[in-house]
């Protein structure tokens, strides 16, 4: 039996408050309990990345699903992926508007397998074909979301990115990673970023590790982020010194963001280069750690 573990994150960036790094780490940690239940259980790590980005796009603390952004229009468009590591099946949407889990539609793009992507329109049809219920944008939109973008369009704050994911690998060493994502604030309509991109916002090998990325979407999609974090596992190197080398590699291409990953071997790794990142990890012996705090030095 593989040591089974996860590791789940809520975004990167600037930190807005110590309180709400810390309501940030909790919601983390609390939402990793669900999935490692799973796991124990001897649930999937599909499942397990799954069940947990729900809660995640559930909690209003966090810019993907309820809480997520809104653009300079003041509209909601959310990305998500989700990608299983034992065939590399992946599954996302983006650009979706009217679904209150994204992550879902992306699991059910995945199970279809004609396609990888849908976005936009296509994407919110899809989900009423396969019985997803139209979800109002307006329950999406928090008083939280609105006051910043509103401060946002007067000059008072800049833009902020922000993305939510969960990787783990299963007693059966087979591993996963789902991310999703309201965007960057403030962002033009359309604007697709890395979190649906399989290899810059996820990527999930069972012979190397999974990953999820966050942080500034351009950047990270042109360093390919996940994807080179799973080629430095796949090498043999531990996951946390294979982030770190990614998130060096990401401040070498100008950008700000941060990544977890696990293993092939269980191990976990977390890294940021910016001052906030939150996030827990917990490993098939029940340990448990979080925090919002995990910048390279």
């Amino acid at each position: 039996m593989r040591r089974f573990t996860i590791v789940v994150h809520g975004g990167a960036g600037p930190l807005p408050s110590e309180e709400r790094g810390r309501a940030a780490a909790a919601g983390c940690l609390q939402t990793a309990r669900i999935g490692h239940r799973i796991l124990a259980e001897g649930g999937s790590a599909l499942e397990a990345v799954q069940a947990a980005c729900v809660a995640l796009e559930d909690d209003p603390l966090f810019n993907a699903g309820t809480g997520s952004c809104l653009n300079e229009e003041g509209r909601i468009e959310m990305d998500a992926a989700i990608m299983e590591g034992t065939t590399r099946r992946v599954g996302a949407v983006a650009a979706i508007t009217r679904v209150k889990n994204p992550v879902l539609v992306a699991r059910r793009v995945m199970d279809r397998g004609r396609h990888v992507l849908l976005a936009g329109e296509g994407a919110d049809r899809f989900a009423r074909e396969e019985g997803f219920a139209p979800y109002p944008p307006a329950l999406l939109v928090t008083a939280a979301a609105l006051q910043r973008w509103q401060r946002e369009r007067e000059g008072k704050i800049p833009p902020r990115p922000g993305t939510v994911g969960a990787v783990a690998i299963d007693q059966e060493g087979r591993v996963a990673a789902a991310t999703s994502t309201g965007g960057t604030s403030g962002k033009a309509p359309g604007r697709i970023g890395d979190s649906p991109i399989p290899g810059a916002g996820l990527y999930a090998h069972d012979a190397a590790g999974a990953v999820s990325a966050t942080g500034q979407g351009e950047a990270i999609l042109r360093g390919v982020l996940s994807r080179h974090i799973c080629d430095r596992m796949a090498a043999g190197i531990p996951a946390q010194q294979a982030v770190e080398e990614g998130i060096r590699e990401l401040a070498r291409l100008g950008g700000e963001g941060g990544a977890i990953a696990v293993d092939r071997e269980g191990r976990a790794g977390f890294a940021s280069n910016t001052p906030f990142m939150s996030w827990a990890m917990i490993d098939a012996d029940g340990q448990e750690s979080s925090g919002y705090r995990c910048r390279l030095p």
